[in-house]
């Protein structure tokens, strides 16, 4: 989907002590076929329930009525004990040891199944949080992997999972702690700018990553996709405190990335030797994070840029990637079937089988050769080289309460 999700699996590959993968481009034709019911064209091997559960979302959040064979192919990618792998080539087989289970795919199912067949599919999402729940660390967060090192686009993401199914999140507590506990202990004081970390480095330092920033800003907001809706506008300010509230923190992070697209518009590229190489994906999320809490005027400089600069990032990324910018849109008042003149609604319905619904919806024209699903393809051999360990993307949760 975007670069930053290389430097994510190397982080999470460097705190497993694993050794670093070198990367190549992965070959055009998939190594697994491609399920009738999946969005997008590309190998799902590595991303398979990831971009459904964007596209379901996106497609929820615009009006359409997703196709029921897309929906049951989510439904039957689910293990017994609730958590879901990035894909299951064989859904009849049991799911056992040797299947890679992860918090982020399981957490995306969650939220896209609690609103799929208007409701019908929540108990299947809540047994797939009660999973996220049995898994949840010490410090209250969670990483990609059960049992991995906390990081903040993970915990943001399990966050929307617990809204989704209808439990506030400040009572999903561990050891004392809550997943905005884990959070907060991923801050950077205003001297460096409030931003966040992905998750400390082995001498536990935290280094300002402006994507983290992102999920943990909208995470710590509480708010998921569905319900990620535009603030009024509000002069974002950084302000230092012992103990922020969530909101606080939440507009310190916030406050970082406005000055970090200041100047562009938007963000760049995580990859070493790639620094002024934009990232779309990133700035997507940057566009939410910055809607929900500073409002249109905040977020206007970045959405602006994507609404002229997309384009081309969008057709050749796939069905997330379209997620993405829709999910943008959607959270600053835009309109996605007018998104700098492209529909994004029906580009997405394009991708996969055709909606149920037809009055918005387009029908689905023939996949692209060129489409490299809903991940860029740095992500997909990241992700493959290391074996499932990943990096979550800004999902959080439902407008609630939340524990200071």
């Amino acid at each position: 989907m975007n670069t930053r999700r290389t430097a994510a699996v190397l982080a999470a590959l460097a705190a497993l002590g694993a050794a670093t993968p070198a990367v190549a481009a992965p070959s055009p034709s998939p190594s697994a076929a491609v399920p009738d019911g999946l969005y997008g064209s590309a190998d799902p091997t590595y991303d398979g329930v990831w971009r459904q559960s964007l596209a379901l979302i996106a497609q929820i959040e615009s009006d359409v009525k997703p196709a029921a064979k897309a929906v049951d192919w989510l439904l039957g990618q689910q293990c017994e004990n609730g958590a879901f792998a990035a894909f299951r080539a064989e859904p009849a087989k049991a799911c056992d040891a040797k299947v890679m289970v992860d918090t982020n795919s399981t957490a995306a199912a969650a939220q896209a199944l609690s609103l799929a067949g208007d409701g019908d599919h929540m108990d299947v999402a809540v047994k797939a949080a009660q999973w996220l729940k049995s898994v949840q660390n010490k410090d209250g967060g969670w990483g990609y992997a059960p049992g991995g090192p906390s990081d903040a686009n993970s915990t943001s993401l399990v966050i929307g999972a617990l809204n989704a199914i209808g439990q506030d999140p400040g009572t999903a507590v561990t050891d004392g702690k809550s997943p905005y506990d884990a959070l907060r202990e991923l801050a950077l004081p205003c001297a460096d700018g409030g931003a966040f970390a992905y998750q400390p480095d082995d001498k536990g330092e935290l280094t300002a990553n402006a994507d983290a920033t992102a999920a943990a800003v909208v995470g710590l907001k509480g708010m998921s996709m569905e319900s990620a809706k535009t603030a009024a506008d509000t002069d974002l300010a950084c302000a230092d405190a012992a103990r922020p509230d969530p909101d606080q923190a939440a507009a310190n992070g916030a406050s970082y990335l406005a000055e970090t697209v200041r100047e562009d518009g938007y963000l760049k590229s995580a990859l070493a030797g790639a620094e002024d190489q934009p990232d779309y994906g990133n700035t997507a999320d940057a566009v939410v994070a910055l809607a929900v809490t500073g409002g249109p005027k905040a977020a206007r400089k970045p959405l602006t840029w994507l609404e002229r600069n997309s384009a081309d990032w969008a057709k050749q990324s796939g069905p997330a990637a379209y997620a993405q910018l829709i999910l943008a849109a959607h959270a600053t008042g835009t309109d996605p079937r007018d998104f700098g003149g492209t529909d994004l609604v029906k580009q997405l319905n394009a991708t996969g089988p055709a909606p149920q619904t037809t009055e918005q919806a387009a029908a689905p024209a023939e996949k692209s050769e060129d489409d490299s699903s809903s991940f860029d393809v740095w992500w997909i051999v990241g992700a493959g080289l290391a074996a499932g360990i990943g990096i979550g993307f800004l999902l959080s949760g439902r407008n609630k309460r939340r524990q200071p």
